[in-house]
């Protein structure tokens, strides 16, 4: 068992206050995830992300959600803005060779930009299918409407990412693109067939499961397969959709437990996040009284989930250079455009 708690924690602000980094030093989060309010420039970034190993006293994982597109926390004016993934999409669909090479330049210019700052998990890309009819929620944060592409290029993401020392969160497994509200405020309920969710919705997430990368759960209901929990909650989807079906062993932390799509007492959804197979919460708004329920009720990272970061270690150390960042930037928007 390992001597840090299954638990991804979020903070207040652009530096950590005192009380913060008594209560990272004293829980001992496995890790951290950073959003806009975190952000200013990559010399505040890199200090925070400093900080936060610091107070923990190793390489701790540090997450992100630098998709591109509408879902992007490292902004302009000192960052780039990158294309949603459904440009990359809609060139594959034109062009399948200038698509991939743009979806290679921009996961490598999106991995350079993070390592630079201390991140090295990304929670991205997004495998979603959005469905005639379903909640903007996912729309361009998805690929595409069609399985297929959406599975070619979730592969080359991925590997780019890996080679570029930084671990893709694949999202939002089993898939939330056939949603019809937005699960950070309220519970969405697929009335899907398990079937045909096996001929479209798994497969992308079936494509990269023999590579080492993480996952997110969706906050979602279907009914088909647990009438009563949703995904994050059940251990029905999770061991007999997501590790069986789909065949996915890897890291699989909760999508953020504060959000509206879940409800009740936040420790013991944090424990019961963990006894239905997740292996790591994720808590994100960085309010004290909510992480220390969150705490309370999160257990150490298992042995298997010990076994699972170990893995990605190598891929975590890997470091990018690039001399032509701005040139590549440049023949990226040229090829979308």
């Amino acid at each position: 068992m390992s001597k840090f708690r299954a638990v991804i924690l979020g903070c207040e602000g652009q530096e950590l206050s005192i009380s913060e980094k008594a209560f990272f030093r004293e829980s001992n989060p496995l890790g951290f995830i950073l959003f806009a309010r975190n952000i200013s420039d990559p010399k505040q970034v890199k200090k925070l992300t400093d900080s936060l190993r610091e107070t923990v006293g190793r390489e701790a994982p540090i997450l992100i959600d630098q998709e591109g597109g509408r879902v992007q926390r490292m902004t302009a004016p000192n960052w780039h803005q990158f294309p949603s993934l459904m440009s990359y999409g809609n060139l594959y669909k034109k062009d399948p060779l200038m698509g991939i090479m743009a979806l290679e330049i921009g996961t490598k210019l999106i991995s350079v930009d993070l390592k630079n700052v201390g991140i090295d998990f990304n929670c991205s890309p997004c495998l979603d299918i959005p469905k005639m009819g379903s909640h903007a929620i996912i729309g361009d944060r998805a690929f595409s409407q069609d399985f297929k592409i959406v599975s070619v290029l979730a592969k080359v993401a991925c590997q780019t990412f890996l080679s570029s020392g930084v671990i893709p969160i694949v999202k939002h497994i089993p898939g939330h693109g056939r949603a019809d509200c937005d699960s950070h405020l309220e519970l969405p309920s697929i009335e899907s067939h398990i079937d045909d969710l096996k001929d479209s919705d798994l497969i992308p997430f079936s494509e990269v499961s023999n590579m080492h990368v993480a996952a997110m759960t969706a906050h979602v209901l279907f009914p088909d397969i647990d009438p009563i929990n949703p995904v994050t909650l059940s251990p029905t989807i999770i061991e007999g959709v997501i590790r069986q079906e789909i065949g996915f062993s890897g890291l699989l932390f909760s999508d953020d437990i504060s959000m509206k799509a879940l409800s009740g007492d936040l420790g013991e959804l944090a424990r019961d996040c963990l006894n239905a197979g997740c292996d790591v919460i994720l808590h994100c708004n960085g309010n004290m009284l909510e992480m220390e329920k969150v705490v309370c009720g999160t257990s150490y990272l298992s042995e298997r989930g010990m076994n699972e970061l170990k893995l990605l270690d190598q891929y975590r150390n890997r470091h990018l250079s690039l001399n032509n960042y701005n040139s590549l930037f440049s023949k990226l928007m040229d090829l979308l455009n």
